[in-house]
């Protein structure tokens, strides 16, 4: 890659909020008031040592950060190759990564003076993050949720509710992700005054892709100052799962400048990637577009309406990506590949059997990619991969794929 690109990785994304063609803010005009305040209020923040303060501390006695980076030794000596990291981020308070970025997101809602808090939700884990968060500090808590997802995500559903939050169930469309996105951006249009839309992922329109970043970043310069001790450098190679993308920017971006680091995001290939669209690769099978308020990569048709993807993980079964992975593809900075139901599901068993850990099917797809390329690696080859959440919410979808009845 060219070197002259190599000091722009991090400077996205421009005043207009676009990561090359990527991005932007595409929104109503009711809407356009409320993208600018917050902007300006994530501004004011990030030179804010109280704000900072304030997430250091929820960080560390509330979610308890810094997650493990643990050494998979059975899993590296089955391989046979490379040795293989995991960033348990599936240890976090509420499971996943999503409540990193929830923090922020809340904080800075209270500080606008909101008191009604929605969010959109595929796995539930953003959902019961945002959820948790507001319980922490007395906020009302609206939950979008596609109807497929809600019967195929019953624990975390049950959560959210315990948690105090009110959950919509979806139906338009197939009642995934995308719809469940849909019915809370309309809700934010219809309830302006009050309300703060909690985005789960680097998508949307501008600021949230560069908002949600930063506070998932935390992942990655965590990674940064764990793996130092360990091994005295820096990883070989990076891995993460991808839907919208946060779990892998907040893994990738404080690397990008590091040229000597290979980053990989591994999208859900569902069935497989073919004309037939039964997956959620964007970047694999779509061409770029706009939907929900930024320009990315998009599963659509000739005509430019979205499709319905497929994936067997809730939380990866969304038919865009974040908009500044699709910069990263673009400029060769990154790399996407696909996996499919089948390769995680192997993945999800082998890191139950093999480590002791049951991983959720997000970052199970990470692993798969994992176990694909490590056993042609050198054994000083060090791979990272986010462990980005943990399987209980997805038991249900397992033990059907796999012909169980778990209600014996």
């Amino acid at each position: 890659m060219a070197d002259d690109l190599v000091n722009s990785y991090k400077t996205g994304p421009d005043d207009q909020g676009r990561f090359g063609i990527y991005g932007g803010r595409f929104v109503s005009e009711t809407l356009m008031p409320l993208i600018l305040d917050l902007e300006a209020e994530y501004e004011r923040a990030k030179t804010d040592p109280e704000f900072w303060a304030q997430m250091d501390d929820l960080w560390t006695h509330y979610v308890g950060r810094p997650s493990p980076l643990y050494y998979a030794e059975r899993l590296t000596e089955r391989l046979g190759g490379a040795k293989i990291y995991m960033k348990r981020d599936e240890l976090n308070h509420t499971g996943a990564h999503k409540i990193n970025n929830v923090l922020g997101q809340i904080l800075l809602a209270m500080r606008m003076g909101k008191t009604r808090i929605i969010a959109e939700t595929g796995a539930g884990q953003h959902g019961v993050a945002t959820a948790t968060v507001c319980a922490r500090f007395g906020l009302k808590c609206v939950v979008y949720m596609g109807a497929t997802d809600v019967e195929r995500q019953a624990p975390n559903v049950f959560r959210m509710r315990l948690l105090g939050a009110e959950v919509v169930p979806v139906t338009s469309g197939r009642g995934t992700l995308k719809d469940a996105m849909n019915d809370a951006l309309r809700d934010w249009v219809t309830n302006v005054r009050d309300t703060f839309y909690c985005i789960g992922t680097v998508a949307g329109p501008h600021p949230y892709p560069a908002m949600v970043r930063d506070f998932q970043s935390i992942i990655g310069k965590e990674v940064k100052e764990q793996i130092m001790p360990r091994e005295g450098r820096l990883p070989d190679t990076l891995i993460a799962a991808i839907g919208g993308g946060s779990n892998a920017m907040g893994l990738f971006y404080p690397f990008l400048d590091d040229k000597e680091v290979r980053i990989i995001g591994v999208e859900a290939g569902g069935h497989g990637v073919d004309d037939r669209m039964e997956h959620c690769a964007s970047l694999s099978g779509g061409r770029p577009g706009v939907l929900h308020g930024n320009r990315t990569y998009l599963l659509q048709d000739a005509d430019g309406q979205i499709l319905e993807g497929h994936s067997i993980s809730a939380g990866l079964d969304y038919p865009g990506i974040g908009p500044e992975h699709a910069w990263l593809n673009d400029i060769g900075r990154a790399e996407y590949v696909s996996i499919t139901d089948k390769e995680a599901l192997a993945a999800f068993q082998l890191c139950c059997q093999t480590e002791g850990i049951i991983p959720a099917l997000e970052p199970s797809h990470a692993l798969a990619h994992v176990i694909k390329i490590a056993p042609d690696l050198p054994k000083d080859h060090l791979i990272v991969m986010n462990m980005c959440g943990r399987g209980d919410k997805d038991i249900f979808t397992v033990a059907k794929h796999l012909g169980v009845d778990i209600q014996t």
